[in-house]
């Protein structure tokens, strides 16, 4: 028996079922996510050079209407539904104010880091592939639209050997300074293809690991090490110059930054022994390094409006390291923000984070790094690990109701080892890729950071959102007003029980809906009618 055109029987059962299959994933329009799950955890999705989940656009959906993305540990992932606003009180318990008329902190993004070791797995693919891992952050028809991308001024943990970009010794002028083969063949095209697909704006900043061995104590990039001598000596102008290079020279490759963090973790350099990459400062070096050397160094060559960042380390810092820094006035003049990093959050509690606004209202406070599996006795990479997506979630949350303006991951894509890493620091990521399949798998990590970064663009206004009563304990809301006019709330459910949620817009009406166990939802609403 011959059909169609005359194919075998057989081969037209193929066809039928590949055709079939295609338009069960594809709804709409939309790709739907290819599950791999993994005994114990959640699943992953799929992509490869033809396919890639993608996610159904935010247009806007006019009163009484609002649209709610979910994603869940048991099955979805930003499943778009159109749900009507009742003007009646709710049957559910957990009513949540959203009042536009209370606004806190501007925001300015949510992104990842372009390592050494990102860039190189992400080129490890074939060029389709390499297209669709990047379009998943930065696309706005495919991906979570990312706005921040921090890229380390030389080698960092995340690179396949140690290196700087002056390892010349006694180059004060930074006469030899030059870029990295890492820079000019894989984190530059990387970069570059990323800002080509976005339509929002992207803010790069730059963080540096290490300065070279010989300007050290140590004369080591790892251990316990600091600059020799003391701010406004010559090495200190010397490693000033550095960051104004690292300015110059990536301006020539036609990409300029928004900010840079005067080190990264600070504090890893003060510890003997610090395995990888690493220059250690206190609050008062720093201090007087930037208002002696690096402030006048970057205004004077033309950089005075990057935004410098003191600290980027943990927040156990603050507010004492802010307070050193900032209370002398020519230091203070030269910075814009602070950073800080996600790991022994234990130990201090976020709202160190308010009180450190509260003494500094004039400077932002920006997540600079965090990932999930960096600790001794972790496994560093979990695939499908509802969890740590959960534990991003909850951190993201946490900073954002603390006056924090971004969170900012670590890197972008590691292979299935957690690196490369010259040093064994392995660690996990939002997506992981096999070169040898030609495949990269989105991990539950990427869809927590996409419920924020694709729906909270830059120039958001967080806004108050409080349960009218006493909430669950592993519920949580917060709320934005775009620069749209749109309102946006991200609803977390951390527990084993579906939740029945109630938001209440006193000028809209209540947005019912049912905030399944361990899940995280994104409403969207325009409470202004569209002329």
């Amino acid at each position: 028996m011959a059909t169609r055109e005359g194919l075998p029987a057989y081969l037209f059962c193929v066809y039928i079922a590949f055709v079939s299959s295609y338009f069960i994933l594809q709804v709409h329009g939309v790709k739907k996510c290819i599950e791999k799950p993994f005994p114990g955890q959640s699943f992953v999705c799929v992509c490869n050079s033809t396919y890639c989940d993608d996610i159904e656009p935010n247009t806007r959906v006019e009163l009484p209407s609002f649209a709610l993305y979910s994603s869940s540990k048991g099955k979805d992932r930003f499943s778009k539904s159109i749900l009507k606003v009742t003007k009646n009180l709710p049957q559910a318990e957990n009513v949540w104010m959203v009042n536009r008329n209370v606004t806190y902190q501007k925001i300015k993004g949510f992104g990842g880091a372009f390592t050494d070791a990102a860039a190189i797995n992400i080129l490890s693919l074939s060029k389709p592939t390499q297209d669709k891992i990047i379009a998943a952050y930065f696309s706005p028809k495919e991906g979570i639209e990312y706005t921040i991308g921090r890229v380390p001024m030389g080698g960092s943990d995340f690179s396949t050997r140690e290196y700087t970009y002056a390892d010349s010794p006694q180059d004060f002028q930074m006469d030899k300074f030059a870029l990295a083969e890492e820079d000019l063949k894989c984190k530059i095209p990387v970069i570059k293809q990323a800002l080509s697909l976005s339509s929002r704006n992207v803010s790069l900043f730059g963080s540096p690991w290490s300065a070279p061995g010989w300007m050290k104590t140590d004369n080591s990039l790892t251990g316990k090490g600091s600059l020799i001598g003391q701010a406004g000596d010559k090495y200190h102008k010397a490693w000033a110059l550095y960051f104004a290079k690292f300015l110059e020279e990536y301006k020539k490759q036609g990409l300029e930054f928004w900010g840079l963090t005067a080190q990264n973790e600070p504090s890893d350099g003060r510890i003997s022994h610090f395995s990888f990459n690493c220059m250690g400062w206190t609050a008062e070096s720093q201090r007087d390094w930037i208002a002696a050397d690096l402030g006048p160094t970057l205004e004077e060559r033309g950089h005075g409006d990057v935004s410098l960042m003191i600290l980027d380390d943990n927040r156990i810092w603050l507010p004492g390291w802010a307070n050193t820094v900032l209370q002398n006035a020519t230091a203070a003049k030269y910075v814009k923000g602070i950073g800080v990093h996600w790991y022994l959050n234990w130990v201090a509690p976020p709202l160190t984070l308010s009180k450190t606004h509260e003494l500094h209202p004039d400077y932002f406070l920006l997540a600079t790094e965090a990932c999930s599996g960096s600790f001794p006795l972790e496994k560093h990479v979990v695939m499908g690990s509802w969890d740590r997506g959960e534990e991003y979630t909850h951190d993201i949350i946490q900073n954002l109701k603390n006056w924090v303006v971004g969170w900012v991951d670590w890197n972008l894509a590691l292979n299935g080892t957690g690196g490369p890493n010259w040093a064994k620091n392995f660690v996990d990521a939002p997506i992981i890729v096999d070169a040898k399949k030609d495949e990269f798998y989105k991990q539950p990590m990427f869809y927590h950071l996409g419920h924020f970064s694709k729906f909270i663009p830059e120039g958001s206004v967080r806004i108050e959102a409080e349960p009218e009563s006493s909430s669950p304990e592993n519920l949580d809301v917060v709320a934005f007003l775009t620069p749209e006019k749109s309102v946006v709330a991200v609803i977390f459910n951390r527990s084993d029980q579906d939740v029945d949620v109630s938001l209440y817009d006193p000028g809209v009406g209540y947005m019912n809906l049912t905030s399944a166990n361990h899940s995280i939802m994104t409403a969207v609403w325009w409470p202004v009618a569209h002329i």
